[in-house]
């Protein structure tokens, strides 16, 4: 089978190439890849190269395929597989297998030379399938099931959090039914993905959910996303029964008594809250979640920083006795990427919000090198399309002298703002479309020597 990927050789040396993928034999499928959405883990991965702990050192001589938040059409299926798999069923893949002994370098986008999501097909060897990480997806859009990955993350996120059992020594993770949550800088891709699992998930919601940040037009598109309207540093309602605030904190004098305010509303006496997600790797930010914290209050540390000696100031007196801790995760499980699939695949979970920008095969790169340059939130990319990356924003002035654009922009006009499977629908089937070449070799897969 030939695919055209673009391929890691090095540190910001992506090249977009025509390769001929392993033969499928009797343990491997064929999946062709229809979308895949850029994160700031992709960006670190390509920067950095084999710098990277998830990258292999020998990449220069063996390039890996990179993009990880994928989906598609299984096309070939090797005999072990046909009971479980059929040729044309959607799929989602998750890209991290935790092989054990493999844990970092078993990371599709990151570690494999035939498997990543800025390719038009990959080829999945055997380890994925026994690791359960190619999940069936029953959704409508192919662009929902590609977010189903970092949606899987936030997901992970919620249950990595854990509280106290009363008068026990044991763990109860998630956070707290019905309880009270903030989200710090939570207005970006991942953010916003936050916030639609916080309100619609079908395990634990909170009864409230404070999110804040300190840019009006991050705001106003994050209230206007979820239906509410934003008006003065803030916006205020109610989402599937969870009573939501948006909050502009950049202007407050006393940011920590202003976020405490919606808690003393209601009249028992405690402020703070029970799960606090902090989105920006922000010392400040996490000083203040310090002060913020309920009894027994989980922070999660969610953003991944890249200062490796990253310190913030926190009250220890209140770790000892008012039982504050803090979690974290990187990435996802297995079953946090089967639920997000299936969540999507619903209807449940509305990953739309997080979506800015679409483009071609042919503009991964360059939005992948300049994700932290260019304002926005997720990059979605469509592996079969030749088309300049582009903001949704941006697509009536292009639709001037582009019909394929006033198009778009008139579709996802009447979806408030959103990309859709309209929307989808559409430029897949008259966007210019990516070319296969002459392949320039066959690709021959790594294997994991002990798995």
């Amino acid at each position: 089978m030939r695919a055209k990927a673009w391929r890691l050789y090095g540190a910001s040396d992506l090249r977009l190439e025509d390769v001929e993928l392993p033969v499928v034999g009797e343990d491997g499928i064929i999946v062709e890849i229809v979308a895949n959405s850029v994160c700031v883990s992709d960006y670190k991965c390509v920067t950095l190269g084999a710098g990277h702990k998830r990258v292999p050192n020998d990449v220069a001589e063996n390039p890996v395929m990179v993009g990880h938040e994928m989906s598609g059409i299984v096309r070939e299926v090797g005999g072990k597989w046909k009971d479980r798999f059929q040729v044309g069923q959607r799929v989602g893949i998750q890209p991290t297998l935790n092989v054990p002994g493999h844990e970092l370098d078993s990371v599709i986008g990151y570690s494999w030379r035939a498997a990543g999501g800025e390719s038009t097909h990959v080829y999945l060897s055997s380890i994925v399938m026994e690791m359960g990480c190619l999940l069936p997806y029953e959704g409508d859009a192919f662009f929902k099931c590609s977010l189903a990955e970092p949606i899987s993350c936030v997901l992970a996120g919620l249950r990595a959090n854990y509280h106290n059992e009363q008068a026990a020594h044991a763990h109860v993770q998630g956070i707290v039914k019905d309880g009270t949550m903030l989200l710090m800088a939570g207005c970006g891709a991942m953010g916003l993905g936050c916030v639609d699992i916080a309100c619609h998930s079908p395990e634990r919601r909170p009864r409230r959910l404070v999110v804040t940040e300190v840019d009006d037009l991050r705001l106003s598109r994050a209230a206007r996303m979820f239906g509410l309207s934003y008006a003065n540093g803030r916006a205020d309602g109610v989402i599937n029964g969870v009573e939501v605030h948006f909050i502009n904190t950049a202007a407050l004098e006393n940011p920590v008594e202003a976020l405490k305010a919606y808690n003393r509303a209601d009249g028992t006496g405690s402020d703070g809250y029970d799960d606090i997600f902090v989105m920006a790797a922000v010392p400040a930010l996490l000083s203040q979640c310090s002060e913020l914290l309920a009894y027994d209050g989980c922070l999660n540390f969610f953003a991944g920083p890249t200062d490796k000696n990253l310190t913030a100031a926190f009250n220890f007196y209140n770790v000892h006795y008012m039982m504050h801790h803090v979690a974290a995760n990187s990435g996802s499980l297995v079953n946090d990427m089967t639920d997000s699939v299936e969540w999507i695949g619903r209807g449940l979970l509305h990953p739309e919000v997080m979506v800015t920008h679409v483009g071609g095969l042919d503009s991964a790169a360059d939005a992948t090198l300049n994700l932290t340059k260019v304002p926005g939130g997720k990059r979605l990319v469509y592996t079969h399309v030749a088309m300049p990356m582009t903001a949704i924003a941006d697509f009536a002035e292009k639709g001037k002298s582009d019909p394929l654009f006033a198009e778009l922009d008139r579709i996802c006009a009447a979806n408030n703002g959103l990309w859709s499977k309209e929307a989808e629908d559409y430029l897949l089937a008259h966007a210019p479309k990516i070319s296969l070449g002459e392949p320039k070799g066959r690709i021959e897969e790594r294997s994991l020597a002990g798995a």
